[in-house]
């Protein structure tokens, strides 16, 4: 959380500043900064399925969320959650896990780029084309399995390699931008203690057990490296039109609440609207509905 806590929630975590430090921001919000921010979140998921209703109608702009946080950060729960109300027609999940052989075959943004929504759709991708300069950052060996023609050596992986993807994306986006989609990008902020106890969480309860992976409790030994990475690419992927927000997810039940104001405001933001008929059209219209009463009489 920003150090002015009387600013909007949303705003507080809304990352503009290149400057940005992950350490400053908090994990779990106060009772009293939810009370005063946190309200009315069935009106809000209201509010949502009424917009994206009208998006889906329009068919002239769309969203994309984005997911990205540790393991177990809660990133299926949001997404179930803010699935509850909106039209299943109008909404596409994809989870990106490791990269195919085919998709090896092409640039790290081809799997991403062809799962963009269509124009009146909301797509949500549950991690993203980040995990291409997190989890490669991590473990750059993972870069080499792509095989690129100039970079076959970790030694080569340098500082300038990453700022190439960081540059890559930020251009990627605003192609997306600009052709009319929206963007919002969620890092799902856990601390360390919080994930030990769901990962224990896992463990105890049978019913939980299928969630439990050896890989999840692999990568937790890179802690500190992850999270640099994460700051890294919030300070060169947070832009204008497409900024970061920093989710303070201990508490699963306050990061839901957080993400539907933050996807409400950017709907609002958006303004879709139903398409205007015609006079031609609303002339037949007025003729139909005569017809179809005379029916009903009969």
């Amino acid at each position: 959380m920003t150090k002015n806590k009387t600013l909007k929630l949303v705003d507080s975590i809304r990352i503009s500043n290149i400057h940005f430090t992950l350490s400053e921001y908090e994990t779990r919000i106060s009772k009293d900064i939810r009370k005063r921010n946190i309200t009315d979140e069935d009106s809000d998921l209201e509010e949502i399925s009424k917009l994206q209703n009208k998006l889906y109608a329009e068919d002239r702009q769309s969203l994309l969320i984005i997911f990205q946080g540790m393991d177990s950060a809660g990133k299926d729960s949001a997404i179930k959650h803010i699935l509850k109300v909106p039209n299943p027609q109008g909404v596409a999940v994809t989870s990106f896990k490791h990269p195919s052989e085919l998709e090896l075959e092409h640039d790290y943004l081809w799997r991403h780029a062809v799962k963009l929504p269509e124009r009146g759709q909301i797509a949500i991708f549950n991690r993203s084309h980040y995990e291409n300069v997190l989890i490669s950052k991590v473990h750059p060996e993972l870069v080499l399995f792509e095989r690129l023609l100039n970079y076959n050596t970790l030694a080569k992986l340098d500082n300038e390699f990453w700022e190439l993807r960081y540059r890559q994306i930020n251009l990627f986006e605003e192609r997306i931008i600009e052709s009319g989609t929206h963007i919002l990008k969620l890092f799902m902020h856990l601390s360390k203690n919080e994930q030990c106890e769901r990962f224990l969480d896992r463990i105890k309860n049978e019913n939980k057990n299928w969630k439990f992976s050896k890989a999840d409790i692999k990568e937790r030994k890179y802690w500190l490296e992850y999270q640099d990475a994460y700051q890294d690419l919030v300070r060169k992927t947070s832009t204008k039109s497409a900024p970061w927000f920093v989710v303070p997810a201990d508490d699963k039940s306050t990061a839901r609440a957080i993400i539907c104001k933050i996807i409400l405001e950017k709907l609002v933001h958006m303004n879709p609207k139903f398409p205007v008929k015609s006079n031609e059209e609303i002339h037949y219209m007025k003729n139909v509905k005569s017809e179809l009463e005379g029916e009903l009489s009969i």
